[in-house]
């Protein structure tokens, strides 16, 4: 009989083992029922218990992390995803959806290393699109530009790829080619009115007046916010291309949302300085003494104004007062350029 034993011992253990099988098909069958109906919280459960009996079941494991996904729990989704790559290094679905994971997580490392593991397995996903995203926000902005040449080879039609571009081009402070990447995201995306403002602001740099009017009304007819930022970039940009009574209206505007602001009082008497209005802006300049009576920049522009006005004597007064207050403004008069700052 005893030699009988090791053969029972065997069959026991094989029973067990398709018992169990048995069991993890039967929980996993009915967390893909609830799968289908959208009851992902009870398919959970079910995925659980089926995992319970076959803990290495990489089916299992990638429904259940797929449940959890549509819950909104991306960790413990990801903790799941991560057992099934080390189960299976190779499995494509599975990398690409830690890839994904890892963007809305923004481990940004991460990405370039599933992104590489993309590409290895020949993903049809935008691999180069994932890598130029990744190496921006790690403001690696050369690599970024590259993957994004690559990318928009990629899909061309694709907004996104010129933007982030745009966006290292800034960071680059190469304005030029980045307001030319903004206008071709935009080409691709008409209604993003963010990416109109930031576009304004590129051509500001550049400087391109015109052109920062042109995308700075957009962005705000397609609904972008009216912050005071934005007011005083669209009315300086106003001014810029001599668009004096539209500019002021803003910079008006402005200054009853910021009252006392020295920067800005200070623009808008260059504003009219630079227009020929020297009363108004001696006018807008003397305000200034309110909040800090030894100004030593508005007193001299403010004589300034006044050799233009054809007051000369009490205009270089003036501009000889400001000077033994501020030393540093006889080099403005050498230049005849008006200072800058306050």
């Amino acid at each position: 009989m005893r030699k009988y034993l090791p053969l029972a011992g065997c069959l026991l253990m094989s029973a067990a083992v398709y018992s169990q099988s048995d069991s993890a098909g039967f929980y996993h069958d009915k967390g893909l029922v609830e799968k289908q109906a959208r009851r992902y919280r009870e398919a959970e459960k079910h995925f659980i218990k089926a995992s319970s009996f076959n803990p290495k079941n990489t089916v299992i494991l990638t429904d259940l992390a797929s449940v959890l996904l549509e819950q909104n729990r991306y960790m413990e989704a990801r903790e799941k995803l991560l057992s099934v790559e080390q189960l299976d290094p190779n499995n494509l679905p599975v990398i690409e959806k830690l890839a994904q994971l890892s963007i809305n997580t923004r481990k940004w490392e991460e990405v370039i290393k599933y992104a590489d593991k993309m590409k290895q397995l020949k993903s049809t996903q935008p691999v180069n699109f994932l890598m130029a995203k990744a190496n921006y926000e790690l403001e690696r902005y050369g690599d970024a530009l590259r993957f994004c040449e690559l990318a928009f080879r990629d899909d061309p039609k694709k907004a996104e790829t010129p933007y982030i571009a745009a966006r290292a081009l800034v960071e680059m402070s190469n304005y030029k080619k980045a307001a030319g990447c903004y206008e071709q995201a935009l080409e691709r995306d008409s209604s993003n009115a963010t990416w109109m403002y930031e576009a304004g602001l590129t051509f500001y740099a550049i400087p391109d007046d015109k052109k920062a009017v042109y995308w700075l009304e957009r962005a705000g007819a397609k609904g972008y916010k009216k912050t005071n930022d934005y007011l005083e970039n669209l009315g300086n940009a106003y001014l810029n291309t001599g668009q004096l009574e539209k500019g002021m209206e803003i910079m008006n505007q402005m200054l009853k949302n910021r009252p006392g602001d020295k920067e800005l009082i200070y623009t808008i008497g260059e504003a009219w300085y630079k227009a020929g209005k020297w009363q108004e802006a001696i006018d807008t300049w003397d305000k200034i003494f309110s909040i800090d009576a030894k100004n030593a920049n508005a007193l001299y522009m403010i004589g300034m104004a006044y050799q233009k006005k054809g007051e000369k004597e009490k205009g270089q007064q003036l501009c000889d007062k400001a000077i033994e207050l501020d030393p540093g403004l006889a080099k403005q008069r050498t230049e005849k350029k008006m200072p800058t700052g306050l």
